[in-house]
Protein backbone atom coordinates (compact mmCIF):
# COMPACT_ATOMS: atom_id res chain seq x y z
CA UNK A 1 0.00 0.00 0.00
CA UNK A 2 1.45 3.35 -0.80
CA UNK A 3 2.61 5.59 1.93
CA UNK A 4 0.23 8.53 3.24
CA UNK A 5 1.23 11.36 1.48
CA UNK A 6 -1.61 14.73 1.01
CA UNK A 7 -1.21 17.71 -0.05
CA UNK A 8 -2.57 21.39 0.59
CA UNK A 9 -3.97 24.02 -1.94
CA UNK A 10 -3.50 27.88 -0.39
CA UNK A 11 -6.95 30.29 -0.98
CA UNK A 12 -3.76 33.08 -0.33
CA UNK A 13 -2.89 32.85 -3.57
CA UNK A 14 -4.14 34.77 -6.66
CA UNK A 15 -5.24 30.76 -8.12
CA UNK A 16 -9.03 30.77 -9.62
CA UNK A 17 -11.23 27.85 -8.25
CA UNK A 18 -10.94 26.06 -11.73
CA UNK A 19 -7.53 25.61 -10.76
CA UNK A 20 -7.20 24.26 -7.32
CA UNK A 21 -10.10 22.20 -8.60
CA UNK A 22 -7.84 20.91 -11.46
CA UNK A 23 -5.22 20.34 -9.06
CA UNK A 24 -7.15 18.39 -6.58
CA UNK A 25 -8.47 15.87 -9.51
CA UNK A 26 -4.81 15.62 -10.54
CA UNK A 27 -3.44 14.50 -6.80
CA UNK A 28 -6.52 12.25 -6.89
CA UNK A 29 -4.96 10.52 -10.07
CA UNK A 30 -1.93 10.70 -8.72
CA UNK A 31 -2.62 8.56 -5.84
CA UNK A 32 -2.25 11.14 -2.61
CA UNK A 33 -4.93 10.57 0.56
CA UNK A 34 -6.13 13.86 0.78
CA UNK A 35 -5.77 17.38 -0.43
CA UNK A 36 -6.28 20.45 1.97
CA UNK A 37 -7.18 23.46 1.33
CA UNK A 38 -5.96 26.80 3.38
CA UNK A 39 -8.15 29.92 4.42
CA UNK A 40 -6.86 33.30 3.59
CA UNK A 41 -8.22 35.29 1.12
CA UNK A 42 -11.14 33.00 0.47
CA UNK A 43 -13.72 30.35 1.86
CA UNK A 44 -11.61 26.54 2.57
CA UNK A 45 -14.53 25.27 3.16
CA UNK A 46 -16.22 26.40 -0.38
CA UNK A 47 -13.38 25.43 -2.23
CA UNK A 48 -13.69 21.73 -0.49
CA UNK A 49 -17.01 21.17 -1.65
CA UNK A 50 -16.16 22.20 -5.31
CA UNK A 51 -13.06 19.25 -5.19
CA UNK A 52 -15.16 17.19 -3.54
CA UNK A 53 -17.51 17.46 -6.69
CA UNK A 54 -15.12 17.10 -8.61
CA UNK A 55 -13.31 13.75 -7.27
CA UNK A 56 -14.52 10.51 -6.27
CA UNK A 57 -11.73 9.08 -3.71
CA UNK A 58 -9.75 11.56 -2.44
CA UNK A 59 -10.44 12.48 0.92
CA UNK A 60 -10.74 16.62 0.92
CA UNK A 61 -10.72 19.11 4.06
CA UNK A 62 -9.37 22.18 5.73
CA UNK A 63 -5.95 22.93 6.91
CA UNK A 64 -7.51 25.07 8.55
CA UNK A 65 -10.63 26.54 8.40
CA UNK A 66 -10.16 30.03 11.00
CA UNK A 67 -12.49 29.76 13.65
CA UNK A 68 -13.02 33.45 13.88
CA UNK A 69 -14.77 33.58 10.19
CA UNK A 70 -17.57 31.43 10.91
CA UNK A 71 -20.07 30.43 13.89
CA UNK A 72 -19.42 26.94 14.93
CA UNK A 73 -22.91 25.91 14.28
CA UNK A 74 -22.32 27.07 10.40
CA UNK A 75 -19.01 25.44 10.20
CA UNK A 76 -20.75 22.08 11.65
CA UNK A 77 -23.40 22.59 9.40
CA UNK A 78 -20.91 23.00 6.05
CA UNK A 79 -19.17 19.95 7.15
CA UNK A 80 -21.77 17.86 7.46
CA UNK A 81 -23.21 19.07 3.84
CA UNK A 82 -19.75 18.68 2.36
CA UNK A 83 -19.23 14.73 3.76
CA UNK A 84 -22.73 13.76 2.18
CA UNK A 85 -21.58 15.26 -1.00
CA UNK A 86 -18.14 13.79 -0.65
CA UNK A 87 -19.51 10.52 0.59
CA UNK A 88 -17.73 10.81 3.79
CA UNK A 89 -14.28 12.30 2.74
CA UNK A 90 -14.28 15.35 4.71
CA UNK A 91 -11.29 15.73 6.71
CA UNK A 92 -11.98 19.20 9.42
CA UNK A 93 -8.96 21.22 10.66
CA UNK A 94 -9.47 23.99 12.64
CA UNK A 95 -7.50 26.51 13.95
CA UNK A 96 -7.23 30.21 15.58
CA UNK A 97 -5.22 32.38 12.84
CA UNK A 98 -3.26 35.40 14.00
CA UNK A 99 -4.74 38.52 16.37
CA UNK A 100 -2.90 40.93 14.36
CA UNK A 101 -4.30 39.62 10.85
CA UNK A 102 -7.88 39.41 12.42
CA UNK A 103 -7.23 43.01 13.89
CA UNK A 104 -7.80 44.23 10.39
CA UNK A 105 -10.64 42.48 10.06
CA UNK A 106 -12.02 44.37 13.38
CA UNK A 107 -11.98 40.67 14.73
CA UNK A 108 -10.79 40.98 18.34
CA UNK A 109 -9.24 37.22 18.96
CA UNK A 110 -9.57 37.29 22.69
CA UNK A 111 -8.21 34.23 24.84
CA UNK A 112 -7.51 32.25 21.45
CA UNK A 113 -6.45 28.93 23.05
CA UNK A 114 -10.12 28.80 25.37
CA UNK A 115 -12.13 29.92 22.42
CA UNK A 116 -10.06 27.03 20.12
CA UNK A 117 -11.07 24.95 22.76
CA UNK A 118 -14.79 26.02 23.20
CA UNK A 119 -15.14 25.90 19.43
CA UNK A 120 -13.91 22.13 18.79
CA UNK A 121 -16.31 21.26 21.51
CA UNK A 122 -19.12 22.82 19.75
CA UNK A 123 -18.54 21.49 16.22
CA UNK A 124 -18.34 18.01 17.59
CA UNK A 125 -21.22 18.63 19.87
CA UNK A 126 -23.06 20.17 16.50
CA UNK A 127 -22.14 17.83 14.01
CA UNK A 128 -23.52 14.68 16.89
CA UNK A 129 -26.78 16.63 16.63
CA UNK A 130 -26.60 17.80 20.28
CA UNK A 131 -26.48 21.49 20.70
CA UNK A 132 -29.41 24.07 20.18
CA UNK A 133 -32.78 24.09 20.59
CA UNK A 134 -36.31 23.55 18.52
CA UNK A 135 -35.41 23.11 15.05
CA UNK A 136 -32.13 24.99 15.62
CA UNK A 137 -30.94 21.14 16.70
CA UNK A 138 -29.07 19.87 13.64
CA UNK A 139 -29.72 16.51 12.52
CA UNK A 140 -26.88 14.27 13.15
CA UNK A 141 -23.90 13.83 10.73
CA UNK A 142 -24.45 10.49 8.71
CA UNK A 143 -20.57 10.32 8.37
CA UNK A 144 -17.96 10.55 11.07
CA UNK A 145 -15.77 13.41 10.42
CA UNK A 146 -12.35 13.55 11.86
CA UNK A 147 -11.80 16.94 13.23
CA UNK A 148 -8.24 18.17 13.77
CA UNK A 149 -7.15 21.25 15.96
CA UNK A 150 -3.66 23.28 15.17
CA UNK A 151 -1.32 23.40 17.54
CA UNK A 152 1.62 25.24 17.52
CA UNK A 153 2.22 25.17 21.77
CA UNK A 154 2.04 22.75 24.34
CA UNK A 155 -1.13 24.51 25.59
CA UNK A 156 -3.05 24.04 22.07
CA UNK A 157 -1.78 20.51 21.79
CA UNK A 158 -3.32 19.68 24.81
CA UNK A 159 -6.53 20.70 23.32
CA UNK A 160 -6.31 19.12 20.53
CA UNK A 161 -5.51 15.70 22.63
CA UNK A 162 -8.36 16.15 24.90
CA UNK A 163 -11.07 17.57 22.46
CA UNK A 164 -10.16 16.42 18.73
CA UNK A 165 -9.35 13.85 16.18
CA UNK A 166 -6.03 14.81 15.37
CA UNK A 167 -3.34 17.44 15.96
CA UNK A 168 -2.63 19.67 12.85
CA UNK A 169 0.43 22.18 13.07
CA UNK A 170 1.90 23.89 11.10
CA UNK A 171 6.13 25.10 10.70
CA UNK A 172 6.71 23.14 13.61
CA UNK A 173 10.70 22.32 13.42
CA UNK A 174 11.01 18.51 13.44
CA UNK A 175 12.77 17.73 16.90
CA UNK A 176 10.07 19.99 18.01
CA UNK A 177 6.84 17.72 17.30
CA UNK A 178 8.03 15.08 19.86
CA UNK A 179 7.12 17.46 22.68
CA UNK A 180 3.84 18.60 21.02
CA UNK A 181 2.79 15.05 20.85
CA UNK A 182 3.67 14.38 24.24
CA UNK A 183 1.19 16.62 25.27
CA UNK A 184 -1.52 16.05 22.81
CA UNK A 185 -1.17 12.12 23.89
CA UNK A 186 -0.97 13.33 27.28
CA UNK A 187 -4.08 15.11 27.50
CA UNK A 188 -5.78 12.61 25.31
CA UNK A 189 -5.50 10.09 27.82
CA UNK A 190 -7.03 11.68 30.49
CA UNK A 191 -10.13 12.91 28.45
CA UNK A 192 -13.82 11.28 27.38
CA UNK A 193 -11.49 10.16 24.15
CA UNK A 194 -9.12 8.15 25.35
CA UNK A 195 -10.11 5.13 23.48
CA UNK A 196 -10.29 6.82 20.45
CA UNK A 197 -8.11 6.90 17.32
CA UNK A 198 -5.78 10.40 17.28
CA UNK A 199 -2.84 11.26 14.57
CA UNK A 200 -0.96 13.99 13.80
CA UNK A 201 -1.30 15.52 9.89
CA UNK A 202 1.55 18.46 9.32
CA UNK A 203 1.64 20.29 6.26
CA UNK A 204 5.44 21.60 4.95
CA UNK A 205 6.43 24.01 2.83
CA UNK A 206 7.63 22.19 0.12
CA UNK A 207 10.72 23.49 -2.47
CA UNK A 208 11.30 20.63 -5.10
CA UNK A 209 14.12 21.42 -8.13
CA UNK A 210 17.19 19.96 -8.87
CA UNK A 211 19.43 23.45 -7.65
CA UNK A 212 19.40 22.22 -3.88
CA UNK A 213 20.77 25.81 -3.62
CA UNK A 214 18.15 27.62 -5.46
CA UNK A 215 15.54 25.09 -3.31
CA UNK A 216 17.22 26.07 -0.15
CA UNK A 217 16.98 30.03 -0.68
CA UNK A 218 13.44 29.90 -1.90
CA UNK A 219 12.49 28.17 1.00
CA UNK A 220 14.64 30.84 3.61
CA UNK A 221 12.88 33.41 1.39
CA UNK A 222 9.40 31.74 2.15
CA UNK A 223 10.26 31.47 6.17
CA UNK A 224 11.04 35.22 6.13
CA UNK A 225 7.78 36.00 5.26
CA UNK A 226 6.27 33.70 7.84
CA UNK A 227 8.51 35.13 10.70
CA UNK A 228 6.55 38.24 10.09
CA UNK A 229 4.13 36.60 12.28
CA UNK A 230 4.65 36.58 15.98
CA UNK A 231 3.41 33.19 16.58
CA UNK A 232 5.17 31.35 13.99
CA UNK A 233 8.36 33.24 15.76
CA UNK A 234 7.75 32.45 19.15
CA UNK A 235 7.15 28.66 18.32
CA UNK A 236 10.60 28.46 16.65
CA UNK A 237 11.75 30.25 19.82
CA UNK A 238 10.69 27.92 22.52
CA UNK A 239 12.27 25.02 19.51
CA UNK A 240 15.65 26.75 19.96
CA UNK A 241 16.12 28.95 17.40
CA UNK A 242 15.78 32.50 19.60
CA UNK A 243 18.74 34.13 18.49
CA UNK A 244 17.87 34.26 14.82
CA UNK A 245 14.19 35.32 15.66
CA UNK A 246 15.28 38.25 17.15
CA UNK A 247 17.92 38.81 14.15
CA UNK A 248 14.60 38.43 11.73
CA UNK A 249 12.43 40.66 13.78
CA UNK A 250 15.04 43.50 13.64
CA UNK A 251 15.50 42.75 9.69
CA UNK A 252 11.54 43.07 9.44
CA UNK A 253 11.92 46.63 10.60
CA UNK A 254 12.95 47.71 7.52
CA UNK A 255 10.11 45.58 5.68
CA UNK A 256 12.97 44.41 3.11
CA UNK A 257 11.78 40.71 2.74
CA UNK A 258 15.21 40.10 1.17
CA UNK A 259 17.17 41.18 4.19
CA UNK A 260 15.46 39.09 6.26
CA UNK A 261 15.89 36.34 4.44
CA UNK A 262 19.52 36.29 4.92
CA UNK A 263 18.99 35.78 8.68
CA UNK A 264 16.62 32.52 8.51
CA UNK A 265 19.44 30.05 9.69
CA UNK A 266 19.99 26.70 7.84
CA UNK A 267 19.26 24.70 10.29
CA UNK A 268 15.17 26.41 10.27
CA UNK A 269 15.29 25.53 6.95
CA UNK A 270 16.01 22.10 7.51
CA UNK A 271 14.18 21.28 10.61
CA UNK A 272 10.98 22.86 8.69
CA UNK A 273 10.72 22.65 5.14
CA UNK A 274 11.09 19.85 2.36
CA UNK A 275 13.35 20.91 -0.90
CA UNK A 276 15.77 19.88 -3.29
CA UNK A 277 15.73 17.00 -5.68
CA UNK A 278 13.18 14.25 -5.99
CA UNK A 279 15.46 11.75 -3.56
CA UNK A 280 16.28 14.72 -1.39
CA UNK A 281 12.42 15.79 -1.23
CA UNK A 282 11.73 12.17 -0.30
CA UNK A 283 13.89 11.25 2.12
CA UNK A 284 13.15 14.60 4.27
CA UNK A 285 9.28 13.41 4.41
CA UNK A 286 10.41 9.94 5.73
CA UNK A 287 12.01 11.98 8.55
CA UNK A 288 9.31 13.86 9.44
CA UNK A 289 7.37 10.31 9.57
CA UNK A 290 9.97 9.01 11.79
CA UNK A 291 9.48 12.36 14.04
CA UNK A 292 5.57 11.03 14.38
CA UNK A 293 3.75 12.56 11.39
CA UNK A 294 1.22 10.13 10.22
CA UNK A 295 -0.15 11.98 7.59
CA UNK A 296 2.23 14.47 5.64
CA UNK A 297 1.04 16.97 3.44
CA UNK A 298 3.03 18.87 0.57
CA UNK A 299 2.40 22.72 0.78
CA UNK A 300 4.23 23.13 -2.77
CA UNK A 301 6.13 26.57 -2.86
CA UNK A 302 7.64 27.46 -6.16
CA UNK A 303 11.08 27.69 -7.50
CA UNK A 304 11.57 29.65 -10.17
CA UNK A 305 8.43 28.90 -11.61
CA UNK A 306 4.47 29.91 -10.84
CA UNK A 307 2.87 28.01 -8.19
CA UNK A 308 0.35 25.81 -10.32
CA UNK A 309 3.02 25.11 -12.08
CA UNK A 310 4.77 23.81 -9.30
CA UNK A 311 2.32 22.47 -7.42
CA UNK A 312 1.22 20.17 -10.74
CA UNK A 313 5.39 19.24 -10.77
CA UNK A 314 5.29 18.11 -7.78
CA UNK A 315 1.64 16.34 -7.45
CA UNK A 316 3.58 14.26 -10.38
CA UNK A 317 7.16 13.58 -8.91
CA UNK A 318 6.60 13.17 -5.38
CA UNK A 319 3.49 10.98 -5.90
CA UNK A 320 3.36 8.26 -2.74
CA UNK A 321 4.94 4.66 -4.00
Amino acid sequence: MPARLGVVLSTVTDASLASQVDLGQLAEAHGYEAVLVNEGRGDALAVCQAIAHATQRITVGTNIANIYFRHPFLAAATARTIAELAGGRLLLGLGMSHSGLLAKLGIDMGNARERLGEYTAYVRSALAGKVGEGFLVPPPSLHHIPVHVAGNTVESAAVAGALGDGLMPFLSPRTYLPVLLGAAHAARAESALADEPFECCLSFPTFLSEDEDAARAAARYNLAFFAQLPNYRRQWCRAGFGTAMDALKVAWETGNRRSAALQVPDELVEEVCVFGNVAQCRARIERFREAGVDLPVLAVSPVNEDRVTATRRALALLAPE
